[in-house]
């Protein structure tokens, strides 16, 4: 399985706004921090904004920020909002498989429980593990060189 690269910069996303907690996060500062386009990055946020695990504050001194905390943000949450289909194989999805086995086939069960042991592992790790297993993440995306004022924390 390989996820798409919106899921990826999506958990990108979130993981430089937990970095960046109590501040508003700008959108060509996220897209130059990891070099990516800004109209990319906007694709993103409209599903994570949806799924309300962003929020925008428009305006002047807008910007985004964790929709909830960051440790209560699961990799399993992103990836079921930004990947369009889990299909492991023709026979997942509906109305497509040939095969006359596709209701009893010991594949299919396999893959299945694959499928669901894989979203198991991603919804043990939060956002906030991610973050914190890497004490010089606010260096590495130069947030250590912005000066914003703090915001007050987003609703639990």
């Amino acid at each position: 399985m390989r996820l798409t690269k919106q899921t990826n910069y999506a958990v990108r996303m979130l993981m430089y706004c937990a970095a960046n907690e109590g501040h508003l996060s700008r959108i060509p500062e996220i897209a130059r921090a990891y070099g990516v386009s800004e109209l990319f990055l906007f694709k993103i946020l409209q599903p994570l904004t949806k799924a309300g695990l962003v929020e925008t504050v428009r305006g002047r001194n807008g910007g985004v920020r964790l929709g909830r905390s960051a440790d209560r943000i699961t990799l399993f949450d992103v990836v079921k909002v930004t990947e369009d289909s889990f299909a492991m194989a023709e026979c997942f999805e509906d109305g497509v498989a040939e095969c006359p086995l596709v209701d009893s086939c010991g594949l299919n069960s396999a893959l299945r429980k694959a499928l669901n042991a894989f979203f198991d592992v991603l919804a043990e790790y939060t956002i906030d593990d991610l973050v914190k297993a890497r004490p010089q993440i606010n260096f590495l995306l130069g947030l250590d060189n912005l000066h914003m004022p703090k915001l007050a924390a987003p609703a639990a």
